[in-house]
């Protein structure tokens, strides 16, 4: 079925508690402002209404309040989503790397400073974490078509919807691949984390049966639980509107959604990136990135070229005659 321990990940999700009460008040906080700005929205677009002569003001007003205070914090979320990367993810994925690798890393709060030492050797700045970031999820995007796509071509009536499933499956599978590069690029005390990234994805890619094949499980396993959380929390968050004025019982559904996002975000990611890691290293240990993955991602990807570019521009991009190397000693 799966080639991760479940046992593993959930012991290291405990391990690695000060960052899940970490990203427990990052992602509840933001719960609480869509909430606090859905209420004051509706509450002064209630108040406003009152002005309008048309009898259904004051709801239609609350109803467009509400709606100008969740995209209000949406966008605040967008921005700062940048910092979120940087401190919380990145921070956590750092010890998880060394615990998957059987290294000691400090309990209690220090674990978070430790953390953060660690991401800002590799990552000086915020923005440089960001654009890899974003590279790399461009850039995984093409596997998608690479692994799925030659069903596309095979003569068989009907197809095209399966291999449209198929596909959006794969895709929706790869969430996590970023995190898993970031891991591999902390793993290996990388000084050229755009190059090191470059070879993560060749090698995320020519293994893709695997690491898709678990990613799948993964997804299957998420989605239940998220399913299952968003609709334990339909009915907090109908109590909550319950409290705002006008017709806002349709924002139940949304906050409900939130809520299950919060949970989803601060308790089943880092078990989802945890196991995916364990395939990932134990996967990859001793191989080379092959140069033919590397020339059809380059074809098929912009952001994987965009990529290499910056490889070369910052150390120059190997040719890969080494194995893909193992972890150093401790930070």
């Amino acid at each position: 079925m799966w080639d991760f321990s479940i046992g593993r990940s959930v012991s290291i999700m405990i391990r690695t508690w000060p960052f899940i009460v970490f990203r427990m008040i990052a992602y509840f906080g933001i719960t609480l402002a869509y909430i606090m700005a859905t209420g004051t929205g509706a509450s002064v677009g209630y108040g406003v209404g009152h002005i309008s002569t048309d009898p259904d003001g004051p709801m239609s007003f609350a109803l467009w309040g509400g709606v100008v205070g969740f995209g209000v914090v949406s966008i605040a979320v967008y921005w700062i989503r940048e910092y979120i990367l940087y401190i919380v993810k990145a921070g956590h994925i750092a010890v998880m790397v060394h615990l998957i690798d059987g290294q000691d890393v400090p309990g209690g709060q220090d674990q978070i400073s430790y953390a953060r030492a660690v991401v800002t050797e590799r990552f000086a700045e915020a923005n440089v974490l960001f654009v890899l970031d974003q590279l790399v999820k461009g850039a995984i995007r093409a596997i998608t078509g690479l692994i799925g796509g030659i069903a596309a071509f095979l003569p068989i009536p009907g197809l095209s919807g399966l291999v449209s499933f198929i596909n959006t499956v794969i895709r929706m599978s790869l969430t996590y691949v970023d995190e898993i590069i970031l891991g591999y690029n902390i793993r290996i005390n990388s000084t050229s984390p755009f190059e090191t990234a470059r070879q993560g994805i060749v090698l995320y890619a020519q293994n893709g049966k695997t690491m898709v094949k678990n990613a799948i499980w993964l997804s299957v396993i998420m989605w239940g639980v998220s399913f299952v959380i968003f609709l334990l929390m339909l009915a907090p968050a109908g109590a909550i509107l319950w409290f705002m004025p006008g017709q806002l019982g349709g924002w139940a559904f949304v906050l409900a959604i939130v809520f299950a996002w919060a949970f989803k975000a601060a308790f089943i990611e880092p078990f989802a990136i945890a196991s995916l890691m364990q395939v990932y290293f134990s996967t990859i240990e001793g191989q080379v990135p092959n140069p033919d993955w590397d020339r059809r991602l380059s074809e098929a990807s912009s952001k994987f070229r965009e990529l290499k570019d910056k490889a070369l521009a910052s150390f120059g991009g190997s040719r890969w005659t080494q194995p893909a190397p193992t972890p150093n000693s401790p930070t």
